[in-house]
């Protein structure tokens, strides 16, 4: 496996579908004419609006949120991950999936990701998220997709980093790169976003690519932003800010080689 470079994409997703894929598509494309090969888009990228909105368009979301990511895909020749979408839950119109997808160059679907941890919480600046009340949480682990291109990559959601065992249990199956596609809330991330990011990455040795939401989407819902790229030694090497763009960065397989040779505590696991 060579260098490549990989992009993480920061959007501010509005309850309006088709202008969150064509602001998603100019990103994509700016990220490929600066060489990037492995693109991530965070979490709600087709859609950010109130829960019962968002599980009235789930059908229509994931339908045209799969064929925009195949689409790109094989127009730009890139593997890109979907980093959270809904799918309506069969039988159940109450609920929906939220669903990650990684769509390789020929626009076929290679791993798919039901997030397990759904956001369940009171925040301190007084807004309260229910996620449960409309996504059926997936009850699966995620496995590892092997890339003899990008090496082997692990998919996660959002308030998963919260959850350290996750990201142990894809090390354990010789993760080289965790994907954490999120919309991570402005008050929770000015605090906590880039030290579980940096702690996921040191304690698994293994780069971190988190795409993510930031601004204002709508009413009180505003997201934090800082979309990075962080190497297996937990150093940030890009961060988006707050504004909307990307991130960019090198994937070398000889830093994550390096790395665990310096600090072989994935060797060292005593409890598997």
């Amino acid at each position: 496996m060579k260098s490549y470079l990989a992009a993480a994409i920061q959007m501010t997703s509005q309850p309006n579908l088709q202008k969150n894929l064509a602001e998603a598509e100019e990103l994509i494309e700016l990220a490929v004419r600066r060489g990037a090969e492995l693109i991530g888009l965070p979490e709600n990228f087709a859609f950010l609006g109130k829960e019962e909105e968002k599980l009235k368009e789930a059908k229509v979301v994931n339908e045209k949120s799969q064929k925009f990511l195949k689409t790109m895909a094989q127009r730009f020749q890139i593997t890109i991950l979907g980093g959270g979408f809904p799918v309506p839950v069969e039988g159940d119109s109450t609920k929906a999936y939220n669903t990650a997808i990684l769509v390789d160059s020929s626009g076929t679907e290679v791993a798919r990701y039901q997030k397990v941890h759904l956001f369940d919480v009171d925040v301190p600046d007084g807004n309260t998220y229910r996620e449960s009340s409309t996504v059926m949480a997936g009850q699966n682990l995620p496995n590892i997709y092997p890339s003899e291109q990008f090496g082997n990559l692990g998919i996660s959601i959002c308030y998963d980093v919260r959850f350290p065992e996750i990201y142990r249990h894809l090390s354990h199956q010789g993760a080289d790169v965790l994907f954490i596609p999120a919309a991570f809330t402005a008050f929770t991330g000015k605090d906590h976003w880039k030290v579980l990011l940096q702690a996921r990455a040191i304690e698994n040795t293994c780069y971190v690519i988190a795409p993510a939401q930031t601004g204002n989407h709508y009413e009180r819902r505003y997201t934090h932003g800082h979309a990075c790229i962080v190497d297996p030694w937990g150093t940030i090497l890009a961060d988006a800010g707050q504004e909307e763009g990307m991130v960019i960065a090198e994937i070398d397989p000889f830093r994550i080689q390096q790395v665990r040779r310096q600090m072989p505590s994935l060797q060292h696991r005593v409890f598997i």
